[in-house]
């Protein structure tokens, strides 16, 4: 098994909820180490950058706008396969079906 090291988002919604320690307690419970965390406040110019691939989907700019809407925390986690281990549905799209990693409930 390899050791990798992969990205992760805390959205707005997520940190307003204040659930950043419970998320991060289940990483940890998970097995991987988080190596690095900043929270931080996207800007608009930030945010459409990273987002880019979808710029021109009907959903882009009120992604943008969300993501803007308030702090969120960017985290730098190892473990063994993590890239493929590390959850990838952490969106606002999804959060009437939210269970598991970012649950708030």
């Amino acid at each position: 098994m390899a050791i990798e090291r992969t990205f992760s988002i805390i959205k707005p919604n997520a940190v307003a909820k204040n659930v950043i320690g419970n998320i991060f307690a289940r990483f940890e419970a998970a097995g991987f180490k988080i190596v690095g965390t900043k929270m931080l406040h996207l800007t608009v110019e930030q945010a459409r950058g990273f987002y880019a691939e979808h710029d021109g989907k009907p959903f882009f700019d009120g992604l943008v706008e969300f993501m803007t809407s308030g702090p969120i925390v960017v985290s730098v986690l190892e473990g063994e396969n993590a890239v493929q281990r590390h959850p990838r549905s952490a969106g606002r799209d999804q959060s009437g079906k939210r269970t598991g990693w970012y649950s708030a409930r």
